[in-house]
């Protein structure tokens, strides 16, 4: 019998290795169990596997969960405050903050993308370290959240050391998430 806090998928699913970034299928049966379900998405360790994944809240039937599309709107004008809104879905599987409060963002930067089908967008991100090792994968989150997008045609998220990030630019909402206020 297994253990109870373990849950077999009910079917294939993509999902991301933390923190390398790699995507690859996790196949029905596997045993996993759920250690975070934020932002739309969840995060789950794979019994007789090292490290975490990400799974696609798209995917969490698999889980026996809700289905969550993330919430940006599929079809419709270009909106940069969607852009904003889907970074705010993205968290780091150990932090429970949002990037976007955690002061990880430091810019988003909209232009028409060379193909004439939407907009190409770039965002500038850092870590609250250099050494983390969660880079590729809040930037793989990203891309993909920001392609949700409506009018979104291409998305790049460059991982910037300059300025180096601090606990100051946490927004009250995040320091009050993380006790500090």
């Amino acid at each position: 019998m297994s253990d109870p806090t373990y849950i077999p998928l009910t079917r294939d699913v993509e999902a991301i290795r933390i923190p390398m970034g790699d995507a690859l299928t996790l196949t029905a049966g596997s045993e996993v169990m759920i250690t975070q379900a934020l932002g739309g998405s969840f995060t789950v360790l794979v019994a007789n596997q090292s490290g975490l994944f990400r799974i696609k809240g798209a995917d969490g039937d698999a889980l026996g969960r809700e289905v969550t599309t993330g919430g940006a709107a599929a079809d419709g004008p270009f909106d940069e405050a969607q852009v904003w809104a889907q970074l705010r879905e993205c968290y780091d599987p150990e932090i429970p903050v949002n990037i976007v409060d955690l002061g990880l963002i430091y810019s988003v930067e909209v232009t028409d993308d060379a193909s004439g089908k939407g907009k190409a967008v770039g965002v500038k991100m850092t870590l609250t370290a250099p050494g983390c090792g969660m880079g590729p994968s809040l930037a793989a989150d990203a891309e993909q959240r920001i392609l949700s997008v409506a009018g979104v045609a291409r998305a790049n998220v460059e991982l910037v050391w300059d300025p180096p990030w601090s606990p100051e630019r946490i927004s009250p909402a995040g320091r009050e998430k993380l006790g500090m206020e």
